[in-house]
């Protein structure tokens, strides 16, 4: 119902009141304007303003840049194909469905805020397309097209002047408090990491390996929330070039520095994974990580990276402790400080050179530190679904092709509105896992807001003739349901139930609503939505485990692809694709536990990526003819064998054996070689292959 709990226990503060009242007074604007130029559907002038409504004015103004450009392509699209195909019902439906489902499908692939403009391209087309059929001989193609893009131009305009001309609220001030915790986040995990408060594997073997692998240890929560908050900010620092923050126009540069986060967080692994080896039989070394954490502490304190912008610079004693930390292991042991002091040296460059870029982008200044690779593309390489793409694409094909063909066959005058909401509701909620419970609730949403319309148009309206009377009964529901916007169990019924009103009060000059057109329309929007449902139940819907499955398949896809990658400015972005996959994965709420535990390992298994590059590297150093090399190429092929059986969750158990087999052979052979550097260098990448990305603990080899 409802009267939820959470409706029950909203509290509104005051900033919501004023994003309330702000935005109820945009739309009032819009609707005087759109009466007063007798626009043929003022409805779309006031609710443009509330379909674009945010507390944050960046946000608002992106939405509306790219709701103009998607309403003006649709327009486009329409004058075009509509005087073609109008005669041709069913190849006119064809069209709209391929068009729809494309705009979709591109849509999903994008996750930016221009991913608006394609999906309302697709929509807009059918509503202009459609309204144009259901008024054919009282208005042009091009009057509809036309009108339709003033009555969202308006919206737009109004809402800017209003929402940027009193009390602005920016997204700035909040991305950089997001950022600051972050950053300090990073270097407080860096601090428990040395100091020795991360919370190890359970060290007692009583305990059955899988459970202990499925408890996990607490870093890869802590580190798979800062993904997922770092490809949230990615997305958010779209919307810095729409407003006037102090952090204006700065997405490039801070997008930079998002970049560069990222890999600091599977550098903050990589380091954890090392400690856990060293844990394993020894817990004498403690001292010496202590030393390690003072000096770099220190270091970090006293070295002013504005000052000094050299971001090589490491602490006074780092060799010195670092050979004090290899005297407390065992001799096979010092392979693995070796690579945790590989890993920590990287941390204290990648740090430094975060706050460097950070530093610049609060003084205002775009550039970057000339050692620093920027990894921004002109596409950036971010996760994207294809699959989940096509399937959208597909189902809203199908609910075009269905809900039209309904339409044509039944006759039905209101019909024209039934495949409007059918197409509307294809798109705007696909981008779930599940939309489902969402489009239930859209459902809900419209029902009510029937009651609602009924109430206002037989019973308040007929008694108001003026504008100001017209503002003054709507006031209290539309600002209800606004202040519902901020909070997002609420979000689900407050937009809805304000279009669904709006929409029905179809609001003219000379306002008249019969009671049949009342009734048919009423229908109309509630089965066109359940069409929607109907077929995107078969066809697009996936639990949050099917998705997480999804995108792990893509996760070791991407390992393997990067077996094949040099180490690089290419390597750099693919590894950064793969933690913001790593993010989009921990916003999955996932009921399995095996899930969890896959979920908890890929961020391990990014750490380990790195190396199967530089094995890539070394191997082009060696002899042809050198027996080490053609081990080197067999691993290759068995890492590839095992993690293509993982992708496509097969039986991967032989294919791993076969690894860790060869790794071993391997690990004797590379102490033959002559070249030291070379040797140590091998060893730390397979090193960190076995018990990174292949999870090889020291229970498994004595077995």
């Amino acid at each position: 119902m409802l009267l939820t709990k959470p409706l029950l226990a909203l509290r509104p503060n005051r900033s919501d009141w004023i994003f309330a009242i702000k935005t109820f007074c945009a739309g009032m604007l819009a609707l005087y304007i759109a009466l007063s130029l007798d626009l043929a559907y003022p409805i779309w002038a006031i609710g443009t303003v509330f379909v674009i409504a945010n507390p944050y004015t960046g946000m608002t103004a992106s939405k509306s840049m790219f709701r103009v450009l998607g309403t003006a392509l649709g327009a486009i699209i329409s004058i075009i194909f509509v005087p073609m195909l109008i005669h041709t019902p069913w190849l006119f439906t064809l069209f709209l469905a391929i068009w729809v489902g494309l705009c979709l499908y591109i849509s999903l692939l994008d996750r930016t805020p221009r991913s608006y403009a394609f999906m309302l391209a697709g929509y807009t087309t059918v509503i202009i397309s459609f309204t144009i059929i259901n008024t054919l001989g009282t208005s042009t193609v091009f009057d509809i097209a036309i009108g339709r893009f003033i009555e969202i131009s308006i919206g737009v305009l109004c809402s800017a002047v209003v929402m940027t001309s009193f009390a602005p609220m920016n997204i700035g001030p909040g991305i950089e408090s997001q950022i600051s915790k972050v950053i300090d986040d990073t270097q407080q995990i860096f601090d428990k990491i040395l100091l020795g408060e991360i919370h190890f594997k359970h060290p007692d073997p009583a305990q059955h390996a899988q459970q202990q692998e499925i408890a996990s240890p607490n870093y890869t929560q802590e580190l798979n929330l800062l993904a997922r908050d770092i490809s949230n900010l990615h997305v958010m620092a779209i919307h810095l070039s729409y407003e006037r923050s102090k952090l204006k126009d700065m997405t490039k540069p801070l997008q930079e520095m998002l970049h560069q986060l990222s890999i600091l967080v599977a550098n903050l692994v990589a380091m954890t994974e090392r400690l856990n080896q060293l844990h394993e039989n020894n817990h004498k070394f403690q001292h010496a990580l202590n030393h390690i954490h003072k000096h770099t502490a220190t270091f970090f304190k006293h070295a002013d990276v504005e000052k000094n912008p050299d971001l090589n610079l490491l602490p006074d004693q780092f060799d010195h402790d670092f050979e004090q930390l290899a005297r407390t292991v065992r001799p096979e042991q010092r392979i693995v400080v070796a690579s945790l002091k590989m890993d920590v040296r990287h941390f204290i460059q990648n740090i430094r050179a975060i706050h460097l870029i950070w530093h610049r982008i609060q003084q205002g200044d775009y550039s970057l530190p000339e050692n620093v690779t920027p990894l921004t593309t002109q596409y950036p390489n971010l996760h994207r679904d294809h699959g989940v793409a096509v399937r959208g694409g597909i189902s809203a094909f199908l609910v075009v092709i269905i809900a039209t063909g309904a339409w044509i066959l039944s006759g039905w005058k209101a019909g024209y509105m039934m495949a409007e909401m059918a197409a509307i509701t294809a798109c705007i909620l696909t981008a779930l896992d599940d939309p489902i419970p969402a489009l239930k609730m859209f459902i809900r949403a419209n029902i009510y807001a029937i009651f609602v319309i009924f109430i206002y148009a037989f019973g308040i309206f007929p008694n108001v003739t003026e504008f100001w009377q017209l503002a003054l009964v709507l006031a209290p529901f539309i600002i209800f349901c606004l202040l519902l916007y901020p909070h997002p169990p609420l979000n689900a019924i407050g937009l809805p139930l304000i279009m669904g009103v709006i929409m029905g009060l179809n609001f003219h000059n000379r306002y008249s609503l019969d009671p049949v057109t009342f009734i048919d329309s009423s229908l109309a929007t509630v089965i066109g939505p359940i069409i929607s449902i109907w077929i995107m139940r078969m066809v697009r819907s996936m639990s949050p485990d099917m998705s997480a499955q999804r995108i792990l398949s893509m996760h070791y896809n991407a390992i393997r692809k990067a077996l094949y990658i040099a180490y690089g400015p290419q390597f750099r972005i693919h590894l950064r694709g793969m933690l913001d996959r790593i993010g989009v994965l921990n916003t999955k709420t996932v009921q399995s536990e095996q899930l969890k535990h896959d979920i908890n390992r890929a961020i391990i298994e990014c750490s380990a990526v790195v190396d199967l590059t530089r094995l890539q590297e070394l191997m082009q150093k060696l002899n042809k003819d050198d027996v080490l090399l053609n081990h080197l190429e067999e691993l290759s092929a068995y890492l590839d064998d095992y993690l293509r059986a993982k992708e496509f969750n097969q039986n991967a158990e032989v294919f791993l054996d076969k690894t860790v087999s060869k790794i071993r052979l391997l690990m004797h052979e590379v102490s033959n070689v002559s070249d030291l550097t070379v040797s140590q260098r091998i060893q730390i990448s397979l090193n960190n292959i076995e018990k990174s990305l292949c999870h090889v603990t020291k229970q498994d080899l004595a077995a």
